[in-house]
Order: structure tokens, then C-alpha cells, then sequence
């Protein structure tokens, strides 16, 4: 028993890295694409600004359901009222954020 919540742990743990890798990798590319408009082209910086932030947004939002699948398998194993409650938090914000996002996207 003490192995698979080992292993539960660690697939938890590899879950959370790769959500915080790709907040990184999304903000790395949209730091740079923000820095290549303010350099190359600041004439419709309002719609680059608006496409940027759009796909910073997408990264965070699928970050995001890395990180909920992750608290999924850790709850799975040791369901406390307060990890289900920060995981019930994860999902609000979540599903806030995809619905501002998906909202967005539409208009553009």
C-alpha cells in the first residue's frame, strides 16, 4: 500500500511540473511576442496585445487542468474535506477562467 501512494505521489508531483512548465513556456512565448510588437510594429499594438494575452490565457488554462488532474489523484488517496476543498477552488477558478477565455475567443 505504502508503494502505490508512493507512486500516486510521484504521478501527482510529474503532473503539477509539467502545468508549471507550460505556464512557463507560455509566458516565455508571449514575453516575447509582446517585446517583438513593442520593437517591430507598434501601430496595432491593441490587437496584438489582445492575441497575446488570448493565447497566455490558453496556456494557463490548460496548465491549469494539469494541475486539477494532479489534485484528482492525490485526493483519490487521501480525500480530506480540505483537499476537496482546494480542489473544488482549483475547479471554480478553472472553469471561470476557460469561460472568460472561450468568451474572448469568440469575439476576436
Amino acid at each position: 500500500m505504502d508503494t502505490l501512494h508512493s507512486v500516486i505521489n510521484n504521478i501527482s508531483l510529474l503532473l503539477n511540473i509539467i502545468g508549471a512548465l507550460i505556464i512557463i513556456w507560455g509566458a516565455g512565448i508571449s514575453l516575447f511576442e509582446f517585446l517583438k510588437k513593442e520593437i517591430v510594429d507598434r501601430s496595432k499594438a491593441m490587437q496584438l496585445n489582445e492575441a497575446i494575452r488570448i493565447r497566455l490565457g490558453s496556456y494557463l488554462v490548460l496548465a491549469l487542468e494539469f494541475f486539477i488532474a494532479g489534485d484528482i489523484i492525490k485526493t483519490i488517496i487521501t480525500p480530506t474535506w480540505e483537499s476537496l476543498g482546494i480542489l473544488g477552488a482549483i475547479v471554480v477558478i478553472r472553469t471561470v477562467l476557460s469561460y472568460f477565455l472561450t468568451k474572448d475567443l469568440k469575439k476576436i
